[in-house]
């Protein structure tokens, strides 16, 4: 498989909502009561979404693309020190997503060092992201990387 990495534009907006809302249906099978439930038009306002971050400086959103057809994104973003956190400045990949055609085809792979690239050239000295507890194919993958466990999330229901 022969594709491009190169910085989204609000052309592919429709496409990004459309594996975004994958990425939510997926999260949302994982554990219902953490994800949000994807509804009728998640298309639209994960465009939406998207759309407002797409030309911020400190953001960026990468497509794979091959012959015309996108196959995946990531979205990365610079994070100022966070008390909260307990952490300095750091860039944060907030998603990752392949098309289901495209997947074991080194796209994510492609995608996440063009991020870590970008994140690098914009100063980040680390960066972050989460991965839901039973996704052990996106954790082999961010581990290859070079990312290690840090955090791990707990949720309770009230």
């Amino acid at each position: 498989m022969s594709f491009t990495v190169r910085r989204a534009d609000r052309r592919d907006l429709d496409t990004l909502g459309r594996l975004g809302a994958m990425l939510m249906r997926i999260h949302y099978a994982f554990d219902p009561k953490r994800f949000i439930a994807p509804y009728d038009g998640v298309e639209h306002g994960y465009a939406a979404f998207l759309g407002s971050v797409l030309d911020k400086p400190d953001n960026v959103i990468l497509v794979a693309e091959e012959n015309g057809t996108i196959a995946g994104y990531v979205y990365a973003a610079l994070e100022p020190p966070s008390w909260k956190e307990l952490r300095g400045p750091a860039g944060f990949i907030h998603d990752v997503i392949v098309d289901d055609m495209s997947r074991r085809s080194g796209v994510a792979t492609q995608l996440m060092l063009a991020a870590l690239d970008w994140l690098r050239e914009q100063g980040a000295p680390r960066a972050l992201l989460g991965s839901a507890a039973p996704n052990a194919e996106a954790q082999r993958l961010f581990h290859r990387l070079g990312f290690r466990d840090t955090m791990i999330e707990m949720t309770i229901e009230l």
